[in-house]
């Protein structure tokens, strides 16, 4: 699974390595540590001019949701079964995203019971993305709600031996694919899906003080 991760980059970084003409000012921008599930998390989608950054709540909630509450519980999607699962089907085909990152955090547990935090990274420190779903839920009260999940798969070899699931990294030169709306045949996006290559990520061991959501300063991407 991916449940925690880090975007430490300035906005003007942001915008210059997804080609954004701006950024929201509702978008209280600031750099982050320690990225935690049902906090708003920034997104990248394309409004089929332009790509266009926003935010959106992680945890997907369908639209056909009863509750605000079943997003906890979906903070991640399993590729296998994208097509498989009414709470993912739908934003596979029409309703993809980017989640930019420059890291993210894995447990590894270790013989004794006990597990060290990892982050993981890309060889070059820099910005990533991982490959986002989203939806738009209305409360009974009226209320809207934007969410979004983060597509996980099986881990490369790196991974493996910090966790049996990864997130979905989109190549650089894919991103425009996985955002184009009008690609909505599974085949044509399917292979994106695919571990990231082992030789192109670096994981170090970081303080066990990120396993607390309050926690969110520089200090916590240190390696140990």
């Amino acid at each position: 699974m991916c449940g925690r991760f880090t975007l430490g980059v300035t906005m003007e970084e942001l915008m210059l390595r997804y080609m954004l003409d701006d950024i929201p000012e509702y978008i209280d921008y600031r750099p982050r540590y320690n990225i935690a599930p049902t906090q708003q998390v920034i997104a990248v989608i394309h409004d089929g001019t332009r790509r266009k950054a926003g935010t959106l709540r992680w945890g997907l909630i369908p639209n056909w949701a009863k509750d605000i509450s079943i997003g906890s519980k979906l903070i991640n999607a399993r590729s296998e079964t994208l097509l498989e699962k009414p709470a993912f089907r739908e934003s596979f085909l029409r309703k993809r995203c980017l989640i930019p990152a420059d890291g993210f955090y894995e447990w590894q547990k270790q013989e004794n019971g006990k597990k060290v935090p990892f982050r993981i990274t890309m060889e070059d420190k820099g910005i990533f993305s991982f490959a986002g779903l989203y939806d738009v839920w209305i409360s009974p009260e009226g209320q809207k709600v934007s969410s979004c999940t983060i597509v996980t798969t099986k881990p490369n070899s790196l991974m493996s031996s910090i966790h049996d699931r990864m997130p979905v990294v989109i190549p650089s030169g894919q991103e425009d694919r996985w955002l184009n709306r009008s690609i909505q045949r599974p085949e044509e996006i399917s292979w994106l899906l695919s571990p990231y290559p082992a030789n192109q990520m670096l994981a170090y061991p970081v303080s066990a003080a990120v396993g607390k959501v309050a926690n969110d300063s520089i200090e916590l991407i240190s390696p140990v």
